[in-house]
């Protein structure tokens, strides 16, 4: 049975994601330029932009995984700097880094995530199935391809069930049927009223969102720009 993640009483009114003015600046380059964005809760949203535009470093962000150089906001009603550890209770971020422990097999890593959250560790096995890797649970996850290692990480996605999902390049490495499958679940998310983040520079990918933002330079352009764009 997947973990219940109903958001907290007495902050449901407020949105998913509050920035203003975001600025991360990496010694003297800035990685976002005062970013303002408001998603609401249960919105599914997709940030298009080519490599390099910024659009993993606003995801981090979102994550609690960076903190802003200039500006702030909230994920989840949560304070982005001072309540870092209540955003990441409610929050999984899928990036180009799998966060696995090689020398755990794909079952003893979800075994540690559903420790660490609280979660039923009786679900890792229909993860693991549901992402086509029940034959290999047992396997170490060093010896996987990154497409594998990719898979493991869907798995924790599943198993997680967070609140909100911020996903970063998830097709990257993965075959056509691990990209349907990364579809599949996003549908899923939005059709239990939880929070997509989304962002691809693949233009075949992210029909299903509700809304479009295009990001480049470090800078959030409005959704008209987004539409067919690279």
């Amino acid at each position: 049975m997947l973990p219940d993640r109903r958001p907290e009483p007495g902050r449901t009114e407020q949105p998913a994601i509050l920035l203003s003015g975001v600025t991360r600046v990496f010694g003297v380059a800035p990685a976002l330029v005062r970013v303002d964005l408001r998603v609401e809760r249960g919105e599914t949203l997709l940030i298009r932009g080519p490599n390099g535009a910024g659009k993993s470093t606003l995801l981090r962000l979102m994550a609690t995984a960076i903190s802003p150089t200039y500006g702030g906001g909230s994920v989840l009603g949560f304070d982005i700097v001072r309540e870092r550890g209540e955003i990441r209770r409610r929050t999984e971020l899928l990036g180009h880094r799998t966060r696995l422990y090689e020398d755990l097999t794909a079952l003893e890593n979800l075994r540690f995530i559903c420790s660490l959250y609280g979660l039923d560790a009786g679900i890792g096995p229909e993860a693991l199935a549901r992402v086509g890797l029940a034959d290999v649970a047992r396997e170490r996850v060093g010896s996987f391809s990154q497409g594998m290692r990719q898979r493991v990480a869907l798995a924790r996605l599943i198993v997680r069930h967070a609140e909100l999902q911020l996903l970063d390049e998830p097709y990257a490495g993965l075959d056509g049927g691990a990209k349907e499958l990364v579809d599949e679940l996003i549908r899923d998310a939005s059709a239990e009223g939880r929070t997509v983040v989304l962002a691809t520079h693949d233009p075949a990918r992210g029909a299903g969102a509700s809304r479009a933002l295009f990001m480049d330079e470090g800078r959030l352009l409005p959704a008209a720009g987004a539409v067919g764009s690279r």
